[in-house]
């Protein structure tokens, strides 16, 4: 049985695909820097590249360009791309632990969780800093995951990928009325409104300062523990008969997707489909090496969520789209594709 079961990782390890997956990181980046600049020079007042270049290199406060690029723009755009990071890695994380794959921080509770917390916030504590709304985002991230595990897993067959994304749908939709109903009875709705609909409109230095140290160390958590996530999905007894200690993993894993969740939604606030996504791509280019599959979602979730930004403020100038709706645009088509796929493969 032992046999069979590292012969079945052997197989696996074929679809890790190293070469490609360097290529895929150095495309990545380069694409990102070049989406980045491409987003600060459009808006309503467009800018050239090299005018943002210079800004960059050699700011100057006098001029109005610079003002715009570096006080406006260039943090925007900074968050976007630290936030597309991590909903994609906690997504890819998810998707590995629970071997579910239409896991997403949106779609499980987690993001609906920072929400309620979020207007908990606004309702008891209107003075708040941008610290205290995150930790508390992380602790309402914990609650909505907690929810939806618990339930999912109170029936004889225990977790199954259908009954948490069953009790992923309950718990968020509890988790929003309750939300939604603090925002209505403390009259919240309006400042409520942008965290519903997403968008990193008025992202600034401070909040980066804060925000891009916590998601880095996730990161850099989920890139060092990517190894025992590629054993962990192909099925816990074949982890636990390599000798991995599954409950460990688990929880570190776990507390990762809580950091990254939580620190993304504080920030942008409930923007579903970039985790569920951005990993099928990736694990489509790449293979089932994690180690692959963590960093390069990294990129492609930036890449996304930075073009997202610029249609989201350039389709309806100088009025914005939230991005929310601009990720749900293509992300709900590829989850009913999903959806779709596994019930043909189930039948």
């Amino acid at each position: 049985m032992f046999k069979t079961k590292t012969k079945q990782i052997k197989e696996n390890k074929v679809y890790s695909r190293p070469a490609v997956g360097s290529a895929i990181l150095l495309m990545g980046f380069i694409i990102l820097i070049a989406s980045i600049g491409l987003a600060i020079s459009v808006g309503a007042a467009k800018i050239n590249f090299l005018t943002v270049w210079n800004s960059i290199l050699n700011y100057d406060p006098s001029r109005e360009a610079d003002r715009i690029i570096i006080s406006l723009r260039l943090p925007r755009e900074l968050g976007a791309a630290i936030v597309g990071a991590a909903f994609a890695v906690s997504g890819a994380i998810m998707q590995g632990m629970t071997k579910n794959p239409l896991a997403d921080p949106g779609l499980l509770g987690l993001n609906a969780g920072a929400s309620l917390a979020l207007a908990c916030v606004f309702a008891f504590n209107t003075g708040a800093d941008y610290f205290t709304v995150m930790i508390l985002s992380f602790l309402g991230a914990g609650i909505g995951a907690g929810m939806v595990f618990g339930l999912g897993s109170m029936s004889r067959g225990g977790l199954s990928p259908i009954r948490i994304t069953l009790a992923g749908a309950a718990v968020s939709a509890l988790l929003s009325s309750l939300g939604e109903g603090i925002a209505l009875y403390f009259k919240l709705s309006q400042d409520l409104a942008f965290w519903t609909a997403g968008g990193v409109s008025g992202t600034n230095w401070a909040q980066l300062k804060l925000i891009v140290p916590v998601v880095l160390v996730g990161i850099v958590i989920a890139v060092i523990f990517s190894r025992q996530l590629t054993i962990l999905s192909f099925g816990e007894e074949v982890a636990k008969g390599l000798g991995q200690r599954t409950i460990l993993t688990k929880a570190v894993l776990m507390t990762v997707v809580l950091i990254l969740a939580g620190a993304a939604v504080s920030l942008v606030g409930a923007i579903a489909f970039v985790g569920l996504m951005v990993p099928h791509i990736v694990r489509f280019l790449v293979g089932t090496d994690y180690r692959w599959i963590i960093p390069c979602s990294a990129i492609f979730g930036s890449v996304l969520m930075v073009l997202a930004d610029t249609f989201a403020r350039t389709v309806n100038a100088p009025y914005e789209t939230p991005v929310g709706a601009v990720v749900a645009m293509i992300g709900v088509p590829f989850f009913l594709y999903l959806a779709r796929k596994g019930g043909r493969k189930r039948s």
